[in-house]
């Protein structure tokens, strides 16, 4: 039976110095990350002790594949939220909490967003001598480099991976259809640049593999990561890089909601019965990216053939199938997973009828219908400077200079809760108890991480805690517990008795 799914978005953030001196994006995102620390008082840092990016789903890995490698020298934090803060190679990268409906983690994707505009302003504050960082939410520097926005749902480990592969692939061949962030231009060899003059997706075009587990080279449609951040015996944390970062609220609750129902048909062994994989799936995800029609069909691996809206028609037909059937529990709140459902269907009429009128929901229906019009008033090119220069306006997060917040793009969170969730944590996971711990008693946690908390109570030894199932460690479970120690020894002591 298909168990509880449980979210998350790790977002790696674009930046640009602005003004005179040394262009260093390491040295420009650590001051970013440091400055909003500082501000904050968070002096947590990140435990790597059980970090293993190299562990592959497979029991193998290709013959000269890479894993990333985990770089602990550079600024690392943990906030009250209970998300990360971080430098991961050249970019700022916030990591949300752990989430139980796929409309909690919109909310924390935006309380990330916030996270990195006080940053912004933290910066000019703490070091104003120092060039302004400009943060863009987008994956791609327009010049061959792309960035990325992943997601992680929790699994069932009994599942095969081989099943997972099989059912996801053709999901994130087509999904890109609602959850592009859209781009002027390409930047590889993956399609003719005098034929595709704007994308559907800023990443499709970026990966060359299937399955794989490097996530900056050879990038694979289905990572191969196997790190579940939680008792291994048990789960499996399915890491997705194939995603676009969005500023819709509606793409990314479609993105993560309609990827975190097919996880739990698949578990339940309710996925569509027609196979939709591509029969290539690599030439496939290029193929949707460029076309803004949405009528050109993919050969599927059967001899048959399917538009990407097709297939996404097809998960959907199952999905609402097995929503009748199984109910919808496993996305956390039956309500928002119903609305899910209702959206998923309605935005796939919209896209089959009226793509346009979804120009308040999609970011790449959005920012085309914006390099249109541009084009039209000043009579220019999908080659001129000035187009890219709105794409990259479009993801500026300075209020003031984006794009984006001036579309009037439809809201699914009140901007009031936002707020909250900047510095308070959910309370339907184990990010409930790490976020308090840390408000509470942020002198004695020494370090975090996912599925662990280590406390220094002043003696031999230092004190871990761990945190191996996700939907434990919730305020139902630790509220009374934590009102109840008034010092952590007191709560650890709670917690051996």
């Amino acid at each position: 039976m298909a168990i509880p799914k449980v979210f998350g978005i790790e977002t790696e953030y674009g930046i640009q110095t602005v003004g005179p001196g040394d262009n260093n994006p390491i040295a420009a995102s650590s001051l970013l990350v440091n400055a909003y620390a500082a501000e904050v008082d968070r002096r947590t840092g990140w435990d790597f002790e059980d970090e293993s990016p190299g562990n592959d789903a497979r029991g193998f890995a290709r013959e000269g594949s890479m894993p990333p490698v985990i770089e602990t020298h550079l600024a690392n934090t943990v906030l009250t939220n209970g998300a990360r803060y971080y430098v991961d190679h050249a970019h700022p990268e916030y990591s949300s909490p752990e989430c139980a409906d796929p409309l909690r983690l919109v909310l924390y994707d935006k309380a990330g967003e916030e996270v990195l505009r006080r940053s912004m302003q933290a910066a000019r504050r703490v070091f104003p001598e120092s060039p302004e960082v400009v943060v863009y939410k987008n994956n791609s520097d327009g010049k061959g480099n792309s960035y990325g926005c992943h997601e992680n749902y929790l699994m069932d480990r009994e599942v095969p991976f081989s099943k997972v592969v099989a059912g996801v692939v053709p999901h994130f061949v087509s999904r890109q259809i609602y959850c592009g962030a859209g781009k002027v231009g390409v930047e590889t060899g993956a399609m003719d640049p005098d034929l595709v003059k704007f994308q559907i997706s800023q990443r499709a075009e970026f990966f060359e593999e299937v399955v794989g587990l490097e996530t900056t080279l050879k990038r694979p449609i289905v990572n191969t990561r196997d790190e579940p951040h939680a008792d291994p015996r048990r789960f499996r944390r399915l890491h997705v890089i194939v995603g676009d970062a969005n500023l819709s609220e509606v793409a990314t609750f479609l993105k993560v909601g309609t990827t975190a129902l097919l996880l739990s048909m698949i578990e339940d062994d309710m996925a569509p019965s027609r196979d939709l994989v591509p029969a290539d799936p690599v030439r496939a995800i290029h193929h949707v990216s460029g076309d803004l029609s949405l009528t050109r069909p993919i050969e599927l691996a059967d001899g048959s053939s399917a538009t990407a809206l097709d297939i996404q028609w097809e998960l959907f037909t199952a999905a609402r199938k097995f929503a009748e059937e199984k109910g919808l529990s496993t996305l956390g709140n039956e309500a928002v997973a119903t609305d899910l459902l209702d959206r998923w269907e309605s935005v796939l009429h919209a896209l089959e009828n009226d793509p346009a009128s979804l120009s308040n929901q999609l970011d790449w229906v959005a920012k085309h219908q914006v390099m249109v019009a541009y084009q039209e008033r000043h009579n220019c090119d999908w080659d001129d400077d000035r187009l890219a220069a709105l794409d990259l306006q479009y993801h500026d997060l300075r209020p003031e200079r984006s794009l984006y917040a001036r579309m009037g793009m439809e809201r699914l969170v009140d901007p009031e809760d936002v707020e909250r969730a900047v510095t308070q944590p959910p309370a339907e996971t184990r990010a409930w108890f790490r976020g308090n711990c840390l408000a509470r008693w942020p002198e004695a946690v020494v370090t975090a991480n996912w599925d662990s908390l280590v406390f220094d109570l002043g003696t031999d030894p230092l004190r871990r805690v761990p945190m191996m199932d996700p939907l434990k460690g919730t305020a139902e479970h630790t509220a009374a517990l934590l009102d109840a120690s008034n010092t952590p020894a007191e709560l650890l002591d709670r917690l051996s008795s």
